[in-house]
Formats: C-alpha cells, structure tokens, sequence
C-alpha cells in the first residue's frame, strides 16, 4: 500500500512561506542592526505609523500575526520607548496605541529604506513576472 506524500519543495504554501520569509529577513537585518527591532516590533510600528490608534487586537489582525506575538512586540516597543498606549476616551475599555516621538522618528528613516528595499526586489524581477505576481498576490490575498 502505497502512502501519500507531500513533495514539501513544490507545495505552494511552503514555497510562499519560505519566500515571504526570505524577503523579510533581508529586510530584517537593515532594521534589527541599526534600530534595534525585530520582525514583530517592525510590522507593529508599520501598522501603527499608517493607522495611529489601533488596539493590540487590531494591530494582530492588520498584521496578520497572533495576539501574543504582537503583545510582546507591543511590550518590548513600549519599554523601549517607541510606543505611547492610552486609554480610548469613547470606550474607557479599549487601550490605543500610537507611536511615540522617538517611534515616528525612528518610523520616518525606515520607511525610505523600506522602501528602497522593496525596489532592489521589483528589480530582481522583470516588469511582466513583478505584474504576474501582483496579480496573483492580490487575488490569494482577497479570500483574507
């Protein structure tokens, strides 16, 4: 009786894992080194740049990252400083988080490099395969 298998290298899933971990790492080591920040602590203060105010639970779910992963990036963004939380005067039960002035700093000199890094990605790609993928991107992403 023949078993099923998984050949793991050429299961989709795996293959946008690893890819997508690949490229943030190479975007990780231009901010962990300089700044100091992890992946989680990044994407908290990316989210929180665009959208000031969001809560711990809307930070996870616009990232797309579990709660605890956030809460400790949240925390450790907090000690350092980063972060500003307060509590929501319309709902004294939701805590806001925002960057604080030494986040929006550090925020305003990753951006640019965020950005040329993005660049020297596309670049890596030609303009028809960058179109394919945006492409297919969006429409894996549209099921959310």
């Amino acid at each position: 009786m023949n078993e099923p298998t998984l050949d793991l290298p050429a299961f989709l899933p795996y293959q946008l894992s690893v890819a997508a971990n690949r490229v943030s790492n190479r975007l990780a080591r231009i901010y962990a080194d300089r700044f100091d920040l992890t992946i989680p602590e990044w994407r908290v203060m990316a989210v929180l740049g665009r959208f000031p105010g969001l809560s711990a639970v809307e930070v996870a779910e616009r990232t797309a990252m579990d709660k605890v992963r956030v809460s400790r990036a949240v925390s450790r963004l907090l000690s350092a400083g980063r972060l500003e939380r307060r509590t929501d005067p319309e709902d004294r039960r939701r805590t806001e988080l925002r960057l604080s002035e030494a986040g929006r700093a550090i925020y305003a000199e990753i951006v640019p490099l965020a950005r040329r890094f993005e660049r020297s990605v596309m670049a890596e790609l030609a303009p028809e395969e960058l179109a394919a993928l945006r492409r297919a991107l969006g429409k894996l992403l549209a099921d959310g």
